[in-house]
């Protein structure tokens, strides 16, 4: 984001795990084989013409074997590329059979997840003590079908539309001429984005830099529905809450821990779940009628804003207590989207989920194939049917020739009461913001809820990089809208980057919230 300045459950498997687990056996075999099972003569020494001789390509294990090594790399996630991945289970600790459907809330069940942590802009190999938000991504192997909570370590997001998202990553990944990333890009976006202010005060507080993955807590950050029996649609909020407490880095540790461990976070974790003290996070849902939406006077369903004055109910636990036996096929080859819902859940209008709902799952099947569903990590533990076919690396194992519906041969049933809620509709299409942005009042009310020490570390730390930023038109942009989120607050900052205290507040007063 911004540069710094300083063991399973016996679940049922999908036969192309199956297949894929039989294959898997020969791994752990005392003879090493080729990919063919034909086992290895020789893996030191190639097959050449006599002693001085030329390798010969008719050699199929050095051959197989290189190239396999040439092709050992899949693309990079373009976000999040820096993840850590655990194994553990989700227990609900409330009856929701009022609000959903949905069988993962049912009481005395057990659903093993998966879950990955990540950093955001930083490339596969970056240091885990960036200033960036953390990704909370966990895969729920349900009876229904898997569902993807995917979200990040805060309730809020940067921006409230998608269509903005690329731009919003390329101003904060690394220059495309450099190869460095450049505050002076990053604030040159954010000048231009009103709606960061709120997401970039929780950024830079101690609590944007977490000290461990288990020091933190989650949020899937969008509204979401929830669907009951008789088809009553609720909008729902979902909040993860550490049981470990909530610990950040202050800003003049932060270059101390990267340069003692790079991978601070992943060690930790794991070096917990190693030892038994396996990490335990609260699931919290905050619950709204469809027309108690408009009791705010900002648009419920904009992710740069928090429920105020929503009650949080606790709906369950998720304990994390297994590393994975191997990083690629868990942590590098697991695919989340928020479009994996399952009956009971649903998306809900934000504009910014309606994007991720697409760009998510194509993403993955860019990385990882058409079939990427059909991979352990990501296969769910149901029984999968289905019309699709054929594809890369397919190993559905289908044997029926209907591959179509309807059909009067072998017709797959289908339940009316897995419909999509209707939602009702109005107006006309358009584009066009919305029509109550207020850009800068929940940061304010964020700032004023800090300690006095909370509150010197965020100026230390937001003016360490402003003070970076060439462009004294963009410096003094965001200057105004830390200023209009609080006077105190922009004060501050305001001395920290030797700026005019005028220009500020006058630029101030031109802002609407």
């Amino acid at each position: 984001m911004i540069p710094m300045t300083v063991k399973y459950s016996p679940w049922r498997l999908s036969l192309a795990a199956v297949l894929v687990a039989a294959s898997m056996s020969s791994v752990q075999a005392e003879q090493l084989t080729r990919d063919s099972g034909a086992p290895v003569g020789d893996n030191q020494n190639s097959q050449t013409a006599g002693e001085a001789g030329p390798v010969l390509l008719q050699d199929a294990h050095l051959i197989e074997k290189l190239q396999r090594f040439d092709r050992e790399r899949i693309p990079e996630r373009v976000v999040h590329a820096r993840g850590t991945g655990a194994f553990g289970v989700f227990e609900p600790g409330a009856d929701l059979h009022d609000l959903t459907v949905a069988q993962v809330f049912k009481p005395g069940t057990q659903t093993p997840v998966f879950v990955r942590f990540s950093t955001v802009m930083g490339y596969r190999g970056s240091p885990e003590q960036a200033r960036d938000p953390r990704g909370f991504a966990v895969k729920f192997y349900t009876a229904q079908g898997n569902w993807d909570m995917v979200g990040i370590n805060w309730p809020i997001f940067f921006i409230r539309d998608a269509i903005k998202f690329p731009d919003f990553v390329h101003a904060n990944k690394p220059s495309a001429v450099t190869g460095v990333q450049d505050q002076n890009l990053a604030f040159d976006f954010f000048a231009h984005t009103p709606e960061a202010t709120n997401m970039l005060t929780h950024l830079y507080t101690v609590e944007g830099m977490p000290d461990s993955y288990r020091h933190m807590d989650g949020s899937a950050v969008h509204a979401f529905k929830f669907i009951n029996a008789d088809g009553v649609t609720h909008y729902v909020k979902f909040t993860w809450k550490s049981r470990q407490g909530v610990h950040g880095l202050q800003p003049k540790q932060i270059a101390g821990s990267v340069g003692e461990d790079w991978n601070l976070m992943t060690n930790d974790l794991y070096g917990a779940i190693k030892k038994g003290d396996f990490p335990k996070w609260d699931l919290y849902v905050q619950v709204l009628t469809p027309g108690e939406l408009g009791k705010f006077d900002f648009d419920a369903l904009d992710d740069t804003k928090v429920w105020t004055g929503v009650a949080q109910r606790k709906v369950g636990t998720m304990t994390l207590n297994r590393v994975p036996d191997n990083y690629f096929e868990s942590t590098e080859e697991s695919a989340f989207a928020p479009s994996r819902l399952v009956p009971g859940i649903e998306a809900s209008e934000d504009r910014m989920l309606q994007g991720r709902l697409f760009a998510y799952a194509d993403t993955q099947m860019y990385r990882l194939g058409a079939n990427y569903q059909q991979l352990p990590i990501n296969a769910p533990k149901t029984i999968v049917s289905n019309n699709s076919q054929d594809g890369a690396m397919n190993a559905s194992g289908r044997k029926s020739e209907v591959n179509y519906e309807p059909s009067g041969v072998h017709e797959l049933s289908q339940d009316p009461a897995f419909k999509y809620a209707q939602t009702p509709v109005s107006g006309t299409t358009q584009q066009r913001m919305t029509s109550r942005p207020r850009n800068f009042f929940q940061a304010g009310e964020y700032y004023r809820g800090l300690s006095e020490a909370d509150k010197g570390y965020l100026i230390e730390a937001l003016s360490g990089d402003l003070n970076h930023v060439r462009n004294e038109a963009n410096r003094y942009t965001m200057l105004s809208y830390f200023y209009k989120a609080d006077a105190d607050y922009g004060t501050r900052l305001v001395t920290a980057t030797h700026a005019d205290a005028g220009r500020v507040k006058a630029l101030a007063e031109k802002l609407q919230d």
